[in-house]
Formats: structure tokens, C-alpha cells, sequence
């Protein structure tokens, strides 16, 4: 199918796009790499009268890597964040996640922006950025304002964003000891049947710090932070991830559909979790 007739907008600063946005109100939407919104009015279950284009907007794109800070641009794309040596050493774990996204054609088109912002359970940086307490940068007809990862998802495809905001950025501090990002999906370029982002330091023998988070298991991200708790002060021995997937357990709600019933789900969950547990610490 092809999409309604709609506008085409392509503005160049921020202020132009808010503009354009509430000029136009419920008939309008931004567009940033499009794998979302596109094929859903291609399908005609979105209707939008107004797309507003986000690609020529230079202030929305650049990473920056600070002592305390990491900052990136809403439209950096996921190879921009694969190909930055500096993000890769201050972070780590952004490359390896976003190396498991789908392909390298959506990974040269797809932002982060628009991975986050969007609300899809199925996407796989909203856990990343619970994993890493990261704040989501907005801006409105009212002005700017930071709301927290682990705040902004209320229900699948419903945010704290209101619709004539823009998220311009995601910043987090850089990371430290282990990481690790496990994912297991039916093919290349499908949703997760489960995924987990894990990181934790470690002091001597023990967990000093853990946090984690898993991906569409829920209708939306879940930072599941009893799992976590589980392993501080632990070894990270066998007991230890067994205390942790099973406080990840309680916390998660999939549903059963075409990637397996219930019961497959919570199992598979649970292996993605002990792999990236025992990957993560094997790196701290």
C-alpha cells in the first residue's frame, strides 16, 4: 500500500520544526529514520497530514564525549554511534547494542532519537538507556525540559513526550566495569523475543554495582532493579544469577504472540540474563 496525500516539511532549526508542529497539532508528525512511522502509513494506521522531516537539522546531531557526561544528538544514526572510536571507549555497550539492531540499511537510516521516542517495547535502546540512567532531552512550545529513561515510558507507544515536543537528545554518564547486551530474535531485522542490557562494576571478588534492564518483555522497557540488587555484595557465582533472573522474572509481563507463548518467553528471558550477566562480569 501507499500512504495518504500528506505535506512534506523540511525544516532546518528546531524552532522551525516546534513551529510546524503546533501550527499543525494532532494532523502532524516528525520524522526522524522513518523505520517506525513510515510503514505504519504505508498501512494506513497512521494518518498524518503534516510529516515534518528532521534530517536537515544540524543542532540535532553530534555526540559529544565529556569527563562526567556523554551527549547525543537525537539524530545520530546507529552506525554514527557504531563508528565513533570515543563513544565506543566511553561506552561501550552503545556499539554493541546498536550493532544488533536489524541491518546495516536501517542501522544508516535509524536514530536514536527515534528509537527511544517513540515507545515501541519492541525497540532495543529504551532498555539500554534505563540500563544507563540516561535522561531524555525535550523541547516544546513551553521550552526545554530533561525527563529521566526510567520515567518516560507509561504504556506501548504512550511517553512522557507531549506531541508538539521534540526529543533533541539523550546524555548519561560514561560507564565503567562490565557490560553486556544480549539479544535473542528469530531472524535478522526482527524484534527481540527477549534481550538484556546489563552493567555492573565490581569491587575485588564482589559486585560492587549492578544494573539491568530487559527489552520487550512488557509493554514497555523494564529496569529491573531487584535483579540487580540481587547480585551486590555477591560473587556473581551460580546462586547469584539464578537470584537475579528470578527478581527479573516478577518484574517482566510479556504476552504471548508469533515469537512463542508465555511460558517461552519468561524462559528465554531468563537464558539472555545469565549469558549477559556472566559476559558483563567476565569484563569487569
Amino acid at each position: 500500500m501507499i500512504p495518504g496525500h500528506f505535506e512534506y516539511h523540511r525544516p532546518t532549526d528546531v524552532a522551525s520544526a516546534l513551529g510546524i508542529l503546533a501550527t499543525h497539532g494532532d494532523e502532524a508528525r516528525a520524522l526522524a529514520g522513518g523505520h517506525s512511522l513510515i510503514p505504519m502509513m504505508k498501512l494506513r494506521m497512521a494518518a498524518v497530514g503534516h510529516l515534518v522531516d528532521l534530517q536537515a537539522i544540524p543542532e540535532l546531531r553530534g555526540i559529544e564525549v565529556g569527563p562526567g557526561r556523554i551527549r547525543i544528538g537525537a539524530m545520530v544514526t546507529q552506525a554514527d554511534i557504531i563508528a565513533h572510536a570515543g563513544l565506543t571507549a566511553a561506552a561501550p555497550i552503545l556499539a554493541e547494542t546498536a550493532l544488533m539492531i536489524a541491518d546495516p540499511q536501517v542501522r544508516n537510516m535509524g536514530t536514536i532519537g527515534g528509537n527511544v521516542a517513540n515507545g515501541d517495547p519492541g525497540n532495543d535502546m529504551p532498555a539500554l538507556m534505563q540500563c544507563l540512567d540516561a535522561s531524555f532531552e525535550l523541547r516544546g512550545p513551553e521550552g526545554a525540559r530533561t525527563v529521566k529513561a526510567r520515567a518516560f515510558y507509561e504504556s506501548a507507544y504512550v511517553t512522557a513526550r507531549s506531541d508538539d515536543e521534540l526529543l533533541t537528545a539523550v546524555s548519561f554518564a560514561p560507564t565503567g566495569g562490565g557490560y553486556a547486551y544480549e539479544k535473542q530474535k528469530r531472524k535478522v531485522g526482527d524484534y527481540a523475543t527477549a534481550a538484556a542490557a546489563v552493567i555492573l562494576t565490581r569491587a575485588g571478588a564482589t559486585c560492587a554495582s549492578a544494573s539491568i534492564a530487559m527489552t520487550n518483555l512488557a509493554d514497555t522497557p523494564v529496569w529491573a532493579e531487584a535483579a540487580g540488587a540481587a547480585l551486590v555484595g555477591t560473587p556473581v557465582d551460580a546462586a547469584a544469577i539464578k537470584a537475579a533472573v528470578a527478581a527479573m522474572r516478577a518484574a517482566i509481563s510479556p504476552t504471548g504472540d508469533n515469537r512463542g507463548p508465555v511460558a517461552f518467553k519468561h524462559h528465554v528471558a531468563g537464558a539472555v540474563l545469565g549469558h549477559a550477566i556472566a559476559r558483563a562480569w567476565s569484563r569487569a
